[in-house]
């Protein structure tokens, strides 16, 4: 069994020192601070394995009571044991509530500290017991849920419930984590079959059935809630998953109320030049190319893919409110960008409408895999949630968006698709003009194995352009990820476990846009 990790924050920690070799001969490991601000920095750096944090109340800087509700707010769970000089325990009690596990008054013997350790080791060891037990008797009707043949509206309950089980489990709950992992691969590869005998029913302009898509997502989903009165600020996180909206949703509470938390299904491909082009035109990409053929660009055409994003919306804007509202874009692509966002966040409240599209989360992703040092600290689903909540926290997006308190906002959160882990590696083979993406790819005379793509001859059949007569589409399916016969082996152990999109895939596909209101 692993040590139990206390992280012990007090100003004269020093004098301390027989307490902290106690508890190490005890067998617990314990990292100490001297202030509070260095403890909410060493949890925020190691909060995934500390397992108890004891607070001096006294601290000069940051004292005990200030950095509780930050650690908090990193990790509501951690039990935290509040250390006092007040003898008037109802004060403790009254000033945090139920906040902390607990309470030692100064001077603090060392029996008292292995017996608070041991009450709320104990209490953890419980819930632990409980989350798994509790995940054991869902699993069977969670099962059922995924192989019973679901609609649309059935696939994001079932997503949204495994999702709510990986957050439940992201503490210490290794095994039934791996189970829970098994049943999301089988949930995508039924999801898969799903998609692949109803998508071009989806895109089909004659039928209107299915979920709403991503050119279907501003007129269905934004549009009809702005032109109250009330300024409307749409954030478009770009590769923003569902359980990433999950970690983050939590802070962003704190300034707004949830009034709606709703759902739209990415195009194919689930990449950002398709999925992001067709939410701000209002269209599908063979019908943005069609209408605006000097700005649609083709996966193999040089330059950026994603430069008429204002564009596209200002024309979807005038389709749709013939008396005109007052709206602004920006794009966040870099800090200066994001400096600019905070400077300039009071003064969008003189739109109707401002849609910022933020950048960060792509190219964390897309980090991740070209950096060791960012594999070491996003290795897995878990990490990468605790990577994306700690940059939120720092980012200038959470200072501009508290800049905005006590004012009257309505706040739409959204996202063009998410990615997923790629772990199953795929031959293709195609020409010199076959495009380079992992999870799909667009040309002629692909060669490939079929049980692991949706393959699409007529790319008009799925609203999408033909950079030539004969070029084909191919997604792949569940956590395949596509490689070339050369340097198969280097290219296989250097991508697999990265996140990658583009594909068909529950995270990819089934996106979060979500409805808030300023408290």
């Amino acid at each position: 069994m692993d040590k139990i990790k206390i992280l012990w924050a007090d100003d004269e920690i020093d004098m301390l020192k027989p307490h902290l070799l106690f508890l190490q001969s005890k067998g617990y490991d314990v990292v100490t601070a001297t202030n509070g601000h260095d403890a909410v920095e060493i949890f925020l750096e190691e909060g995934n394995v500390i397992d108890v944090v004891f607070l001096d109340e006294t601290m000069p800087g940051l004292t005990g009571l200030e950095t509780l509700p930050k650690i908090k707010e990193i990790n509501a769970h951690v039990p935290v044991v509040m250390i006092t000089k007040n003898e008037a325990e109802h004060v403790m009690e009254e000033a945090i509530g139920a906040q902390i596990s607990d309470y030692l008054i100064k001077p603090v013997n060392p029996n008292q500290i292995l017996l608070t350790l041991k009450k709320i080791i104990d209490n953890k060891r419980l819930v632990r017991e409980k989350t798994a037990l509790d995940y054991q008797q869902d699993y069977r009707q969670m099962f059922m849920q995924i192989t019973g043949g679901l609609n649309h509206e059935e696939w994001v309950e079932a997503y949204r419930r495994i999702v709510n089980w990986e957050l439940r489990l992201d503490a210490n709950q290794a095994e039934v984590g791996d189970i829970l992992a098994q049943q999301k691969q089988q949930a995508n590869i039924e999801f898969s079959k799903y998609v692949v005998r109803n998508y071009f029913d989806w895109v089909d302009k004659n039928k209107e059935i299915g979920p709403i898509m991503s050119h279907s997502l501003l007129r269905k989903r934004v549009f009809p809630h702005i032109g109250n009165g009330v300024p409307t600020i749409l954030i478009l996180l770009d590769n923003l998953r569902y359980d990433q909206w999950k970690v983050i949703e939590p802070f962003i509470n704190e300034l707004f109320r949830t009034e709606n938390e709703s759902y739209f299904f990415s195009i194919l491909p689930t990449a950002t030049q398709y999925s992001r082009n067709a939410i701000f035109a209002g269209m599908m990409p063979v019908d943005i190319e069609a209408a605006f053929p000097d700005k649609w660009k083709n996966d193999m055409d040089e330059g950026g893919k994603n430069l008429f994003e204002d564009f596209f919306l200002g024309k979807q804007i005038e389709r749709i409110f013939r008396k005109g509202i007052k709206w602004d874009y920006a794009k966040v692509t870099n800090v200066g960008h994001g400096k600019e966002l905070n400077d300039n966040i009071l003064n969008y409240l003189k739109n109707d409408l401002t849609v910022i599209v933020y950048n960060f989360i792509d190219m964390l992703s897309h980090a991740r895999t070209e950096m060791e040092v960012l594999k070491e600290l996003a290795g897995d689903e878990r990490a990468y949630r605790s990577l994306t909540r700690s940059w939120f926290l720092h980012s200038p997006l959470w200072t501009a968006l508290q800049r905005l308190e006590g004012r009257e906002v309505q706040l739409f959160v959204t996202t063009d698709h998410g990615t997923i882990r790629v772990q199953s590696p795929s031959r293709v083979v195609g020409d010199r003009e076959t495009t380079t993406n992992l999870r799909y790819k667009v040309g002629r005379n692909l060669q490939y194995e079929k049980r692991d793509v949706l393959e699409i001859r007529d790319p008009k059949q799925a609203g999408l352009p033909r950079p030539n007569v004969s070029s084909a589409f191919i997604f792949a399916k569940e956590d395949y990820f596509f490689l070339y016969p050369n340097n198969y082996n280097q290219y296989h152990n250097y991508y697999k476990n990265t996140f990658q999109h583009g594909g068909i895939s529950l995270e990819e596909m089934i996106c979060p846009v979500v409805r808030l209101r300023s408290k």
